[in-house]
C-alpha cells in the first residue's frame, strides 16, 4: 500500500499522456491532414485534465504544495486548450488569425506561471518537478512564437513536449528500480523519503491554503484575455476566447471549495468573487453570437462589488498586508468597469487587467516559495496581528477550535461570508430592469445566476457539512430562487407576457419562505430580519407576474434585502477574525427551554487538562454525570460507588431494555478483590483482551457487590450478565483511577446516532448531564465490539455487535489462551 502511495506522488501518467499526444500532433502539423484530428485532441486533453485535477487535489490534501500547483496548472491549461482544439475542429474558429487569438492568451499565461512553478521547483530542490514544468512552459512559449513568425517550426514545440515525456519515464524507472531492490538502488530525484520528511516537517508548522497559487494562476489567466487585447497581443475578444474565461470560473469555484477544505475562509471568499467576474466576462464575450452591439453594465452593482472587495482586502490586510493590497487591484477593476458603459471591452478595465496579471504573477511567485521554502519572503505577516495584540478592544480568532463547528466536526471552514455576499450581489444587480425587448443586453444573468445560484449554493452545501440544518437549508433555497427568477427574468424567457404560472410558482415559494421566517425566530434577529427582508423580494416577483407591481416597489425591496445582506456579510467576517462580537447577529426572538447554550449552561472542560479531568472527577465523586471522549465515541458516565447518579444516568437515557449500561474500569486491579469468582479463563482473557475497543459480557455475580452500586446495580447489564471494558484511552483510564468504576453509556437518546463531538453532547442530552470533557471529533466513529463470554468455559464466544475490532481478532485472542 505504501509503495502504491509512493508512486503516485510524483508526476502522473496523465502529464506524459498528454505531453505525448501533443507531441504527436505538433509533430504531424506540417502534415496536409494531421495525425490526430483536432476534435479528437480537444476531447482527450479535456479527459487529461479532469484526471490531473484528480491528482492534484488528492496530492494536495497531503501537503507536496508544488505537485499540486503543477497538476492543477496542467490540468487548466489542457482544459481550455482542449475546448479551443475543439471549436476549430467543429468550424467555429474560421477567420484568418482566429486559431491565433484564441491560444495566445492562454498560453501566455502558462508560459510564464509554467516558468515561476519550475524557478520555486529548482530553488527548492524539486528538479524532476521542476524540469516538467518548464519544458511545458518553453513548449508554450515556442507555441506562441510560432502562430506570429513562420520561422518557428511545431517540431520546437514538439521536442519539449518530448523532454516531459522522458523525465517522467525516467523518473518511472527510478521508482521501479527502487522498490525492486528494496530501496538499494535510487536513481538521482526519484528518492522519496528525504521530500516525504521535508513536507511532513513542513506540515506541522500549520495549516496553509496550498490551493492559493492555483487561485492566482487563474486569475492571472482571464486577466491575460483582456490584457492581450489591449497591448495588440491579439486582434479581438470574441467566442474563441470564451474556454479560458469558463475554464478560469469553473476551477476557480473549485479552488474556493478546497480553501473552505483548508479552513481560509478569507481566500475561500475572494476566490468565489473573481469566478463571478471570469463568468461574466465569458458571457460578454459570448453575446455578439445574439446581438451585433455590446452588452451594457449595471453600475449600481458593480460599486457594490467594489465595497464588497475593499471590505474583504480590509480583513485580509489583517492576516497579510501584501494579499489585502493584492485585492485593491480588483477593487480598481470593478471601479473601471463601472465607469465603462461597454465594461470588458473598454481600455480602462482592460488596463487594470494586465496590472492583475503583473501583480498575480508575482504574488504566485511569494505563495508558491513561501509554502516551499524554509527562508520566507516577507509578506507582513505578523504585524498588523502586533499591533492588534495592543488593543483591548480588537483580538483576532486564533486556536485549533477557530472554525469548529458548533455541533460536530466538519472539514470545511464556514461558508456563510461568501453566502451572505452573494445576497448582497444578486439583490443589487436586480435593480436593473432591463429592456423587455432585449433582455440579454444588459449584463445581469451572470451576477443573479453565477452569484445568487451557484455559489449560494455552494455556501448551502458547506453550511450542511458543518451541521447547519437550517441555513443550509435557507441558502439552497434562495439560490434556486435566485437562478429561476433571474433566467426567467433576464434570459429572454419571460418576455412582456406574464403567466398565472409564474405566480403559483412564486406563491409556493412563498409559502417556504414563511416557514423559514418562523423558524428563524428561534435562530437569531439578524436570520429573522434577513428571511423577512427576502419574503419582500418575493412579493415583488408576484406583484410583477400579475402586472400589479407599484413604481419602485421592486428596488425598495432589493435595496432593504441588500442591505440587511450586507450587515450580516459584516458580521460573519468580524466573528469570524475577532472574537467577541462587535456585529451580534442577536439573540433568538423566541427561546426555547434546553436549546442552545452548551458552553454556558453546562460545564465544558478541555480534555488536555489534568485539571479538567481532575474536576470532571469530583463531579462524578459528588454524584453527578458527566459526558467523556474514550477510544471510540463519546459516551455519558457516572460512578459507581453513587447509586443516585447510576439511577440518574439511566433515567436520563430512557433505557431500552435490549440497551443495557455497561460497566468499565481501568486495570484489573479494581476487580482482584473479587477474582476468586471468575473462572482463571475469563479472567486472563480478560486481562489479554484489554485495554481495547471490546466489551466483554460476562456472567452476572456476586462479585458486582464489590462495586458499591447497592439498588442501583439493577440498572447495569441485565439480570444475568454484565458487559466490562477497559477503554484503550489514557484521559478515560486516568479518570477512572480518580473515581473508580464507573457505568456507561452511549451520549444520545436511545435509538439515535453515536456522539461523536463533545459540542453534541449537551445538544443531544441538555441539562441531563453536567459536564462534558471535551476532546473535539471522536478518533473513531463506530463503537466497540461487544463479545459474549457467558459461555467461555467451554471454550466458546459469542458476539452481541461487531464493532471497530473483528471478530478473527477477538477469536484469535481465545486460541492463544487454549493453546497447550
Amino acid at each position: 500500500g505504501q509503495s502504491l502511495q509512493a508512486l503516485s506522488c510524483f508526476p502522473p501518467p496523465w502529464s506524459h499522456t498528454g505531453s505525448l499526444l501533443l507531441a504527436v500532433h505538433f509533430y504531424s502539423l506540417p502534415r496536409a491532414a494531421p495525425l490526430i484530428p483536432s476534435t479528437a485532441l480537444g476531447v482527450l486533453l479535456l479527459i487529461l485534465s479532469s484526471l490531473l485535477a484528480y491528482a492534484g487535489i488528492r496530492r494536495s490534501l497531503r501537503n507536496a504544495s508544488l505537485f499540486s500547483s503543477l497538476c492543477l496548472t496542467m490540468s487548466v491549461f489542457w482544459c481550455g486548450y482542449g475546448v479551443v482544439f475543439i471549436l476549430g475542429g467543429q468550424g467555429v474558429l474560421n477567420d484568418t488569425g482566429d486559431f491565433r487569438n484564441a491560444l495566445v492568451p492562454g498560453l501566455v499565461t502558462f508560459t510564464l506561471a509554467l516558468f515561476i512553478i519550475a524557478v520555486v521547483g529548482f530553488l527548492c530542490r524539486e528538479v524532476i518537478l521542476a524540469m516538467i514544468a518548464s519544458a511545458v512552459s518553453l513548449a508554450s512559449a515556442h507555441e506562441v512564437a510560432m502562430h506570429y513568425s513562420t520561422a518557428f517550426g511545431s517540431s520546437a514545440v514538439a521536442c519539449n513536449y518530448m523532454i516531459v515525456c522522458l523525465v517522467g519515464g525516467y523518473f518511472a524507472l527510478g521508482r521501479i528500480l527502487y522498490f525492486l531492490t528494496k530501496e538499494e538502488i535510487a536513481l538521482p530525484g526519484t528518492d522519496l523519503a528525504k521530500k516525504k520528511t521535508h513536507e511532513q516537517m513542513q506540515s506541522t508548522r500549520g495549516s496553509m491554503n496550498h490551493f492559493a497559487v492555483s487561485g492566482l494562476i487563474l486569475n492571472m489567466l482571464s486577466a491575460s484575455v483582456f490584457g492581450c487585447r489591449l497591448l495588440g497581443v491579439t486582434g479581438k475578444l470574441f467566442i474563441g476566447q470564451v474556454p479560458w474565461l469558463w475554464a478560469a470560473g469553473i476551477y476557480q469555484i473549485g479552488i474556493c471549495i478546497l480553501s473552505y477544505r483548508t479552513m481560509d475562509v478569507l481566500m475561500a471568499t475572494f476566490f468565489g468573487f473573481t469566478s463571478i467576474l471570469k463568468f461574466a466576462g465569458g458571457y460578454c464575450l459570448l453575446y455578439p453570437i445574439w446581438q451585433p452591439e455590446e452588452p451594457s453594465f449595471p453600475t449600481p452593482f458593480l460599486v457594490v462589488f467594489s465595497i464588497l472587495f475593499a471590505v474583504l482586502a480590509l480583513f485580509l490586510t489583517l492576516k497579510s498586508p501584501v494579499d489585502g493590497l493584492y485585492l485593491l487591484f480588483y477593487v480598481a477593476y470593478c471601479i473601471a468597469l463601472a465607469c465603462s458603459p461597454k465594461g470588458f471591452f473598454e481600455g480602462g478595465p482592460q488596463g487594470v487587467d494586465v496590472a492583475i496579471f503583473v501583480a498575480s504573477a508575482l504574488m504566485t511567485l511569494i505563495h508558491l516559495y513561501n509554502v516551499k521554502a524554509s527562508a520566507k519572503i516577507p509578506t507582513g505577516k505578523g504585524a498588523v496581528k502586533a499591533l492588534l495584540a495592543r488593543s483591548s478592544f480588537l483580538k483576532i480568532r486564533e486556536g485549533a477550535d477557530l472554525h469548529a463547528p458548533y455541533l460536530g466536526y466538519s472539514k470545511y471552514a464556514d461558508a456563510e461570508v461568501l453566502g451572505y455576499a452573494c445576497s448582497v450581489l444578486a439583490s443589487f444587480a436586480m435593480t436593473m430592469t432591463g429592456d423587455p425587448q432585449a433582455p440579454l443586453a444588459t449584463v445581469v444573468i451572470p451576477w443573479v445566476v453565477v452569484a445568487g445560484g451557484i455559489l449560494k449554493l455552494l455556501g448551502g452545501s458547506v453550511a450542511f457539512a458543518r451541521g447547519k440544518t437550517l441555513e443550509s437549508s435557507v441558502f439552497i433555497l434562495y439560490a434556486v430562487m435566485w437562478i429561476i427568477w433571474g433566467l426567467t427574468r433576464y434570459g429572454g424567457l419571460y418576455g412582456t407576457t406574464r403567466s398565472f404560472h409564474a405566480a403559483v410558482g412564486i406563491i409556493a415559494f412563498m409559502l417556504f419562505n414563511g416557514f423559514i421566517v418562523f423558524c428563524t425566530l428561534f435562530l437569531n434577529i439578524a436570520w429573522f430580519f434577513y428571511s423577512l427582508a427576502f419574503l419582500l423580494i418575493a412579493v415583488s416577483f408576484l406583484l410583477d407576474a400579475i402586472h400589479a407591481l407599484p413604481a419602485g416597489y421592486d428596488i425598495a425591496a432589493t435595496l432593504i434585502f441588500g442591505l440587511v445582506s450586507f450587515y450580516c456579510f459584516l458580521s460573519a467576517l468580524f466573528n469570524s477574525i475577532f472574537e467577541g462580537s462587535c456585529l451580534p447577529m442577536g439573540r433568538p426572538i423566541v427561546q426555547l427551554s434546553g436549546v442552545g447554550g452548551g458552553m454556558t449552561k453546562c460545564l465544558h472542560l478541555p480534555a488536555r487538562k489534568a485539571s479538567s479531568v481532575k474536576r470532571i472527577a469530583d463531579i462524578l465523586k459528588n454524584g453527578g454525570t458527566c459526558g467523556i471522549p474514550t477510544d471510540t465515541v463519546y459516551v455519558l458516565v457516572a460512578a459507581c460507588n453513587r447509586p443516585d447518579a447510576v439511577e440518574k444516568a439511566h433515567h436520563s437515557k430512557r433505557q431500552a431494555q435490549d440497551r443495557p449500561m455497561s460497566l468499565w474500569i481501568s486495570s484489573l486491579k479494581q476487580l482482584e478483590p473479587a477474582k476468586h469468582l471468575f473462572t482463571p479463563l475469563l479472567w486472563d482473557f480478560m486481562e489479554a483482551a484489554w485495554p481495547s475497543p471490546i466489551s466483554l459480557v460476562v456472567p452476572r455475580g456476586e462479585w458486582v457487590d464489590f462495586l458499591g452500586m447497592k439498588d442501583s446495580a439493577k440498572y447495569v447489564g441485565t439480570p444475568q450478565s454484565i458487559a466490562i471494558r477497559i477503554p484503550d484511552c489514557s484521559v478515560t483510564t486516568h479518570l477512572i483511577d480518580l473515581v473508580g468504576p464507573i457505568v456507561v453509556t452511549s451520549a444520545n437518546p436511545t435509538g439515535e446516532a453515536d456522539t461523536t463531538h463533545h459540542n453534541q453532547v449537551y445538544a443531544k442530552l441538555g441539562d441531563k448531564v453536567d459536564a462534558v470533557l471535551c476532546d473535539g471529533p471522536s478518533p473513531e466513529n463506530i463503537a466497540s465490539t461487544v463479545v459474549d463470554c457467558t459461555k467461555i468455559d467451554s471454550g466458546n464466544i459469542g458476539f452481541f455487535r461487531v464493532g471497530i475490532i473483528p471478530k478473527s481478532q477477538v477469536k484469535l485472542i481465545l486460541i492463544l489462551l487454549l493453546l497447550p
